[in-house]
């Protein structure tokens, strides 16, 4: 086949254990889903339907315990990191029960939703789209996925970062107001879910800025760390 401009790159994410990567398809990332970020955003938290946003794949950026380098973004004063729990499908389909919705997960890492809040919130308070503020390249740094038949399906489990190795964010990730099985369910509403597809949980409380030459540690108990660094 011919194309009529160069084709896009296919992202991909590591393996644990394996050879073989894993193709990123789109991102699905589910908003305010702790109830103190969710406060701390200015929000009162419920138990309406989740919402999600999407970044595209080329945010993707192949994470891992060794350090990558992210650049900053441009338009912002303001940057901003979420950890958050990675879940990646690995069967598709729609209108997934939730007591079947963890057959559809291929597995499981840690990741960053980066922010450029500044624009999230303009664009919020303007009722405007966010995707200035959450949409943009290298804004999805994810560490290698762990097979679900290797590690199983995470209840609880300590989600933190740190920051120059200053602790910002701590929490587990049974604190979710939607687990990860209803977050594929009601997704799976709206969007028939394709292999390859990530959703990114939601970040507990301690978002903040981040600034040129940082470096942050991100970690799931089970799903190892991840180490990233703002471009000085």
């Amino acid at each position: 086949m011919k194309y009529a401009v160069t084709p896009a790159p296919m992202y991909t994410l590591a393996i644990a254990g394996l050879s073989e990567c894993f193709p990123v398809n789109r991102i699905f990332c589910v908003g305010r889903n702790y109830a103190a970020h969710a406060r701390e955003m200015g929000k009162d938290p419920d138990r309406d339907p989740p919402f999600f946003f999407m970044k595209p794949a080329c945010a993707t950026v192949q994470a891992g315990a060794s350090l990558v380098t992210i650049p900053y973004p441009p338009m912002t004063a303001n940057f901003h990191f979420e950890i958050e729990l990675v879940v990646a499908i690995g069967k598709g389909g729609a209108d997934i029960p939730v007591g079947q919705a963890l057959e559809h997960v291929y597995g499981y890492a840690v990741g960053l939703d980066m922010t450029r809040r500044d624009l999230q919130l303009d664009a919020r308070d303007k009722g405007r789209p966010w995707e200035f503020g959450k949409s943009f390249s290298h804004s999805a740094p994810i560490g290698p996925v762990h097979r679900a038949e290797q590690v199983g399906h995470p209840k609880s489990a300590a989600i933190s970062l740190t920051v120059n190795g200053e602790g910002r964010q701590s929490s587990d990730i049974e604190m979710m107001i939607w687990s990860v099985p209803e977050c594929i369910a009601c997704l799976s509403q709206y969007e028939m879910l394709e292999p390859g597809d990530i959703i990114m949980t939601g970040t507990p409380e301690g978002v903040n800025r981040v600034n040129r030459g940082d470096v942050m540690r991100g970690a799931v108990d089970g799903l190892g760390e991840i180490a990233v660094s703002v471009a000085a």
